[in-house]
């Protein structure tokens, strides 16, 4: 008897968001078990990255900013490098010393009716600048030069895992599959019944419910957006995203989502390109080869990179 590949899915919460892990395989047993080592490895880099834990390499890096460097493992280190060079691409758009602001200032909700004071806001964003984040690559160090300064893996961690649980599932030799990590897909191989994966970009006016797929099999997703979380103040709908350098929140864009083969950039693109607009994001994103962008504005005008092609 011949078993036809289908889909296993598994929905968990990892890293403080939801995960879901598809492999597509015939065999349950085998399937399941390629997920039980993709999810260990979630773990692994949670307990590395997250503040919730005194333990992890994260808090040792923010315990001692203005004291001493900190020795931290190569993977670490690594993923704070890259994450620096997308600071410097995106001119401190991306940040992830955003760490230090003072979140008593946001309360993103229906309760929130004005925005701090322009000196407040930028008093509160003080300590975000990522040149003072000093790499020693031979001895592997991370010292972070002012105190209170403090970084956090929110806006590229994700990405950054459902990359690693990409590559260990097809170590194990899973052909078809997508890592969702809270809304960031990595994909490759194709759907149970041969079919690329697609992902239907959705109508700005919720008119229908999307006006266009896109391929997107192996490749990666991610969209920042400000459908859920955010405040309206005088009419004006401001997005949960801070401005690093500003401290006060961004305005103009609905959503962002870039595509590329790399789950972690994808993740660390979307939010940057919100804070820097539509016109010098779209820019920056044109100069990148292999990351597409479709970006919807306040008022649901849809614009996308060069290398985009919106089909209905």
């Amino acid at each position: 008897m011949e078993y036809l590949p289908v889909m296993h899915k598994r929905g968990l919460r990892l890293m403080g968001n939801h995960f879901e892990l598809s492999v597509v395989s015939d065999d349950k047993r085998w399937a399941e078990d390629c997920i039980d080592k993709a999810v260990s490895e979630i773990k692994r880099i949670e307990a590395l990255l997250t503040t919730f834990q005194e333990s992890s390499q994260t808090n040792l890096i923010n315990r001692h900013a203005g004291v001493k460097p900190v020795r931290v493992d190569k993977e670490v280190f690594d993923l704070i490098t890259r994450a620096v060079k997308i600071s410097e691409l995106t001119q401190g758009a991306f940040d992830i010393t955003y760490g230090s602001i003072d979140k008593s200032l946001w309360n993103f909700d229906v309760n929130m009716k004005h925005l701090p004071a322009p000196e407040t806001a930028r008093e509160s964003v003080k300590l975000i600048n990522y040149k003072n984040i000093v790499l020693e690559a031979s001895e592997q160090t991370v010292y972070l030069k002012e105190k209170g300064m403090r970084i956090g893996f929110g806006g590229i961690g994700k990405g950054y895992a459902a990359d690693v649980a990409k590559a260990l599932l097809l170590q194990n030799g899973v052909k078809s599959g997508i890592v969702n990590a809270a809304g960031d897909l990595a994909t490759w191989g194709s759907q149970p019944d041969g079919r690329p994966w697609t992902i239907a970009i959705a109508d700005p006016n919720r008119k229908v419910p999307y006006f266009s797929k896109l391929n997107i099999s192996n490749m990666a997703i991610a969209t920042s957006g400000n459908y859920e979380k955010y405040a309206l103040i005088d009419g004006k709908k401001y997005s949960h995203t801070i401005d690093p350098k500003t401290g006060l929140p961004v305005s103009g864009i609905k959503s962002v989502s870039i595509i590329c083969p790399s789950a972690e950039l994808a993740d660390a693109l979307a939010t940057p390109v919100m804070v820097m607009g539509v016109s010098a994001g779209l820019d920056m994103i044109n100069q990148l080869r292999h990351v597409g962008c479709i970006v919807i504005d306040d008022n649901n005008h849809l614009f996308t990179s060069k290398n985009i092609n919106i089909q209905s």
